[in-house]
């Protein structure tokens, strides 16, 4: 059989969630089920013509302890079959599926294959479940070729009828099934009937090389969300912590933040120390134009630098993936300033 005939191959990675759960009939309450069971869950699985294989941890995760060590497992699953599979799908809590998208992107270097996180909000043992759907589009996007290569090759998200670039996507609703959403940038096909392709803006790599994984973060950063009234005291813990290398500033609007002199001082004074500090805007849509207005120029005066477009779970994860490669910090800053796997939109 050669390969324009033969099934596709795909490797479904269960980290834990909400969709890998199902009602014990004895105590009704919600249990983690075997994946490697996972036909007799749903048996439609059968009908979407290619091959599948399960792994899941030993230990199913709730996605609000998923972090770093966990990015890891996934990140060395993948590499580790890598060569033997089409594409894979990673079924996911919902919580902090953003970040975990976000970070894989980052450490799949060179990816050529889908990158496909999935999960629900009613789990798959209950009626209404928005689960099967999600699972069974997910596997079938992660399936596609459009000639002699994948049609996805990039890490996504595949939530209720949209199929969203990970490191573009937040989660934005706590009891809905369209839970994410990607403001600033086009989802990638929409499921109805059929499913339809925005082509124009898939990724296709320049060069196509060989995988190169990375696992190491370094954690040392943090999220300095702007308000009014904001003390001084609590801006001078923040930035004070110690070992602190990095941190996601959100601002105002197009990047602004106060004037008051006890403000810009901190800031000024932690980015001498080597501390590397992002803008990024607190509005769901829209980019970071420090030079706008003067509450905005007087942070990139002191050597703040923009985050453009990006989510703040794009943000945090590259801060983290950067310094974990050792980078020094104007590397990092570099590095920031650049879209490493289409995470923003750089004029």
């Amino acid at each position: 059989m050669n390969d324009k005939t033969r099934q596709a191959s795909i490797l479904l990675i269960y980290t834990g969630g909400t969709i890998g759960m199902v009602q014990n009939q004895e105590t009704g309450r919600l249990e983690p089920f075997n994946f490697q069971c996972l036909l007799q869950h749903i048996p439609e699985v059968r009908e979407v013509g290619c091959r599948i294989e399960t792994v899941q941890f030993e230990q199913p995760l709730d996605s609000a302890d998923i972090g770093p060590e966990a990015w890891a497992r996934i990140a060395r699953l993948i590499s580790d079959h890598y060569a033997a599979y089409d594409g894979f799908v990673v079924l996911h809590g919902t919580d902090t599926m953003a970040f975990t998208a976000s970070a894989l992107s980052f450490m799949l270097e060179n990816l050529s294959k889908p990158v496909i996180l999935t999960g629900s909000q009613l789990p798959l043992g209950m009626l209404r479940t928005d689960g099967k759907e999600n699972l069974l589009t997910a596997i079938e996007i992660a399936a596609a070729r459009e000639g002699d290569f994948p049609l996805i090759e990039e890490v996504c998200i595949f939530f209720e009828n949209d199929l969203m670039r990970g490191n573009r996507t937040s989660k934005t609703g706590a009891d809905n099934f369209n839970a994410f959403h990607s403001y600033n940038y086009p989802a990638l096909a929409h499921a109805g009937v059929t499913i339809q392709y925005n082509r124009p803006h898939l990724y296709r790599p320049i060069l196509r090389k060989p995988l190169k994984p990375h696992f190491t973060f370094d954690t040392h950063v943090a999220l300095l969300k702007l308000y009014p009234g904001i003390s001084p005291r609590y801006v001078e813990t923040v930035l004070g912590m110690e070992g602190l290398k990095g941190v996601v500033l959100e601002t105002f609007g197009s990047g602004n933040a106060p004037s008051a002199e006890w403000f810009v001082k901190l800031i000024r004074e932690a980015v001498e120390k080597g501390i590397v500090i992002v803008n990024i805007t607190q509005c769901q849509t829209g980019s970071v134009e420090m030079q706008r207005y003067e509450t905005g120029l007087h942070l990139q005066e002191n050597g703040v630098i923009s985050g453009y477009d990006s989510t703040t779970e794009a943000t945090i994860t590259k801060l983290m993936f950067l310094f974990g490669l050792g980078l020094s910090p104007d590397e990092v800053k570099e590095y920031m300033q650049c879209a490493l796997a289409g995470e923003m939109s750089v004029p």
